[in-house]
């Protein structure tokens, strides 16, 4: 992705927003339809999709650098990224709290 953890972070956010907008369209098409048995293979399929695109996000570039000798950078990249994204998570959360 990018060497920026917080821009790692916000393409998370922003992928999950419209995974949530897309998940949110399908159910009400689908169960206006009446067809139970797609929604499984859906959610299961989205799951396995969302575990490829978050590595690719988060771990892509880290790895990239660790293999170029980077060790360190590399993981202080990582951290930084999961940690922007914690932030990211703990804001949104506080706002749906209140």
């Amino acid at each position: 992705m990018n060497k920026n953890p917080i821009i790692n972070a916000f393409a998370a956010s922003a992928y999950i927003v419209g995974i949530v907008l897309l998940i949110n369209h399908i159910t009400k098409v689908l169960s206006d339809n009446g067809d139970k048995l797609i929604i499984p293979i859906l959610m299961l399929s989205l799951f396995t999709l969302s575990a490829a695109v978050m590595g690719f996000i988060f771990l892509f570039i880290p790895i990239q650098m660790y293999l170029d000798g980077k060790k360190k950078e590399g993981g202080m990249l990582l951290i930084k990224s999961v940690g922007a994204f914690a932030v990211i998570t703990s804001i949104i959360l506080i706002v749906a709290l209140v």
